[in-house]
């Protein structure tokens, strides 16, 4: 049995098994005659391959929820409307405001927990709303290696992972969309535009607008697709492209219109980090 296989297979084991757990609880009147299943859809890869197999497995039972935040790239909001369209999974954008709770904006060690928590009460009350069985997001098993306090918060809320669950790492789950057909099967990693700013820093909305807009013009002038722009202490850039991707940086032209148009963004200081892109940078420097 192939790895697709099996992950619809997954859905159809436990989406079964909890509408079973529904009925004890005299709750099946919310799913009707067919389970329900909500997907925690960033347009990723990750969740790009859950989304296809859970749409596989289910069909008109799933719903695709991307959760359009202030962190969230607008690039990265319509990259998910079209990857759910090209699946063919229902998909529904919740709007809310994270920068509205001090815990986030105050961006500790435990940022992610409070990000996270507060995702998974937004997809709670849409599972209730469209009577779903079972939530699942796109942790895939190498996550689990990472630093990643939201991963914890998820599961404090009972959201599953199936990617996780059954072992599959980054690189498999890239197989798989490939087989598949997916677009996004050479995606490079993303993550929320807070995740560029470091530790201890507040979380506003001009840092976040500086990070968006300066990987943008990166992208712009030297034609890369994994970018980071970190944001250090004193408006300090330190600009990460992927490890391939690093001789394209040394245009002196481009580094000097790179370097005017940061300054105009607010930066005071902008480098480039040699070793290129990696990822939880911020948590290697900062535990140094």
């Amino acid at each position: 049995m192939s790895r697709v296989n099996e992950l619809i297979s997954w859905f159809n084991t436990n989406t079964n098994a909890n509408k079973r757990l529904d009925k004890v609880y005299n709750y099946n009147d919310l799913i009707g005659d067919s389970a329900r299943v909500i997907v925690a859809f960033s347009g990723g890869v990750d969740s790009a391959v859950v989304a296809y197999a859970a749409y596989h497995a289910l069909n008109d039972g799933v719903l695709a929820v991307t959760a359009d935040y202030r962190t969230l790239a607008r690039d990265e909001l319509e990259e998910a409307k079209r990857v759910a369209k090209e699946i063919g999974v229902r998909h529904e954008v919740i709007e809310y405001d994270e920068l509205s709770n001090p815990a986030f904006v105050a961006n500790d060690g435990l940022r992610c927990y409070y990000c996270r928590d507060e995702l998974a009460k937004h997809l709670i009350a849409v599972a209730k709303r469209y009577g779903a069985v079972l939530i699942v997001d796109g942790t895939n098993a190498d996550d689990l290696n990472d630093y990643r306090p939201g991963i914890r918060a998820m599961r404090e809320h009972g959201i599953r992972s199936p990617l996780a669950e059954l072992g599959i790492g980054k690189d498999e789950v890239r197989a798989i969309a490939r087989e598949v057909g997916l677009s996004v099967h050479d995606k490079p990693s993303n993550s929320c535009l807070a995740s560029r700013i470091a530790t201890g820093m507040y979380v506003t909305s001009e840092r976040l607008r500086m990070v968006e807009e300066a990987e943008r013009i990166v992208r712009e002038l030297f034609s890369v697709r994994q970018v980071r722009v970190r944001l250090h202490e004193g408006n300090i850039a330190r600009i990460e492209v992927g490890r391939d991707e690093r001789i394209k940086l040394f245009d002196p032209n481009r580094l000097d219109i790179l370097d005017e148009r940061l300054r105009t963004l607010g930066f005071r200081y902008i480098a480039i980090d040699v070793k290129g892109y990696r990822s939880g940078s911020l948590n290697i420097i900062q535990d140094r």
